[in-house]
């Protein structure tokens, strides 16, 4: 008897287990949702302008709240309930939705509509962002972070997968305002998890005076700067955002104008790139990366420039080459993602996470932005492909160059301070 009551002990999931994967799983079907809905708010845009530059203004709308907003919801998380926000950002981003799928039952649709949602749905991940980050570093031991960002990064390849694949089934069968509606459906489905969900937080000294936001910020900028080497490598990926997100955003165009095929071989390269990055996630998973985890993390990024480099150079009947290594760049980017997600929630301190995450992110995300400014005019003078070339050739050197850079392969020797947490 006491030998069975044992074994039955050793296979009870612990509790922190048990509470981080309900969250998680609710979290991963919002992520679908909202994977099927921007690939097919996306193709829609594609279809119905043929524009380089039209797309390039949606991913922009995508993007540019989360650079500016951000620092603010990173300061503004680390002061609240971190699972009021994420509730909150859930709710909201179902409305604009909502409102979207309104417009589309109407016949009342225009593109500055698109744009507009966009925006405000890029607004309220930049609250949920950081809060779910967070929350995450929280209710994980430290020993397992490398292990769930893995895990993550599979999740997402997957809904890369399954979001363009059903988004392309969804848009040719039904009408658009149905296809809308998945989104309402999976949010809905994050919002039960979060209230039936404990989220650890942060224990706040009673009597302390609020500090003014911006005062948050230097702060957090000053914790980042003392890192040696944190600071470099979000400036490397800064970069990064600037070259792959246009590239990422042409690759409908690519599949549909270059490679002459249509809206399934669209979600086919997507799909690809997913695969990709549920290969990656497992083998992180699995494998946890090099003792330094940085080398692991600069070598995957430079295979991933060379890949898109090959995309740029492919004639016009190289569809399934290009399809096959977007595989290669997917995995190689869920690599690289994962072990930079697991150094930063294991060397910033847990009462700073919030801001911290938020500031690196608007810091190494603040290009992409401007990738896409110049992108669209750029591709309409020499072509899609030019991008994909001249981008992969830099990823390769400024990837290449990290390995002499001391500072950069010592980033994990920081240790973060300890805090106490309200379990």
């Amino acid at each position: 008897m006491a030998s069975i009551e044992v074994a039955k002990k050793e296979s009870t999931p612990p509790p922190w287990m048990r509470r981080f994967f309900t969250l998680w799983a609710g979290q991963a079907f919002s992520l679908l949702g909202s994977a099927l809905v921007q690939w097919a708010l996306m193709f829609w845009v594609a279809v119905t302008t043929a524009s380089p530059l039209d797309l390039a203004i949606a991913g922009a709308m995508g993007l540019l709240p989360q650079v500016f907003l951000s620092p603010f919801a990173g300061a503004y998380v680390d002061r609240h309930d971190r699972k009021k926000v994420m509730l909150f950002a859930d709710l909201l981003t179902a409305l604009g939705t909502l409102i979207l799928m309104l417009l589309f039952v109407a016949q009342a649709i225009a593109l500055w509509h698109i744009f507009i949602v966009m925006f405000f749905r890029s607004a309220m991940q930049a609250f949920h962002w950081p809060a779910m980050q967070a929350s995450t570093a929280l209710m994980v031991p430290k020993d397992h972070l490398a292990r769930i960002t893995g895990l993550n990064q599979s999740v997402m390849g997957l809904t890369s997968i399954m979001g363009p694949a059903l988004g392309a089934f969804l848009y040719v069968a039904l009408p658009m305002y149905l296809v809308l509606g998945m989104d309402v459906v999976t949010a809905a489905m994050a919002i039960t998890a979060l209230l039936v969900v404990r989220i650890p937080e942060i224990r706040k000294p009673k009597g302390r005076e609020k500090t003014p936001i911006l005062r948050d910020l230097v702060e957090a900028f000053r914790y980042v700067q003392a890192w040696k080497g944190a600071l470099l490598v979000v400036a490397v990926f800064s970069v990064v955002n600037f070259l792959i997100t246009p590239a990422f955003t042409f690759f409908n165009l690519l599949t549909l104008y270059h490679f002459g095929q249509g809206p399934y071989q669209a979600a086919f390269m997507d799909v690809m790139l997913g695969a990709g990055m549920i290969t990656g996630g497992l083998i992180l998973g699995m494998w946890g990366g090099s003792k330094r985890k940085i080398v692991t993390c600069i070598g995957a990024l430079a295979s991933s420039g060379g890949g898109v480099l090959l995309i740029g150079v492919l004639p016009p009947d190289g569809f399934l080459i290009a399809a096959t290594t977007a595989l290669f760049i997917g995995t190689g980017l869920s690599i690289v993602n994962g072990i930079v997600m697991a150094i930063l929630q294991k060397g910033i301190r847990a009462d700073m996470q919030g801001r911290v995450f938020a500031l690196l992110s608007s810091l190494s995300s603040g290009m992409a932005p401007l990738g896409l400014a110049l992108s669209g005019p750029f591709a309409a003078v020499f072509g899609i492909q030019a991008w994909f070339i001249a981008g992969g050739l830099i990823m390769v050197v400024v990837s290449a160059s990290l390995f002499f850079v001391p500072v950069v392969l010592n980033i994990e020797d920081h240790i973060a301070e300890a805090v106490a947490i309200e379990q």
